[in-house]
């Protein structure tokens, strides 16, 4: 069974930093894309940065040149959000998602089925102003 587990949320100052991890486990025979949305009370859940498989990386336009998104060189399956310069609006629940596709228990050389997105149960970030 995917999960998808995110850490590092908290509550911080205007001004300061902190760095959000995800871990997916599972039977995963690919993740194609991984990324981070929050949503704040009140308001729908919103992208906050993505990156693929490739290295490609979408950043939204509010934390563009604060955020930044990044994967883990050792274990592919960990992904991780480093936040700058946090502000009072920055303050939501942050979830993790992954767009991937399942092992194939009985052949490990194809995915079973087309892949699927999946979400972590959220991180909550609080910025104090």
């Amino acid at each position: 069974q995917v999960q998808l587990v995110e850490s590092g949320g908290g509550l911080v100052q205007a001004g300061g930093s902190l760095r959000l991890s995800c871990v997916v486990s599972g039977g995963i025979f690919s993740i194609n894309t991984m990324g981070w949305y929050r949503q704040a009370p009140g308001k729908q859940r919103e992208l906050v940065a993505s990156l693929t498989s490739g290295g490609s990386k979408n950043y939204a336009d509010s934390v563009k040149g604060r955020f930044t998104i990044s994967r883990n060189n050792a274990n592919k399956n960990t992904v991780f959000l480093e936040m700058i310069s946090l502000k009072p609006e920055d303050t939501a629940v942050y979830y993790c998602n992954a767009d991937l596709a399942l092992l194939d228990a009985d052949d490990s050389r194809v995915p079973l089925g087309p892949p699927m997105e999946y979400w972590g149960k959220g991180t909550l970030v609080t910025v104090s102003s």
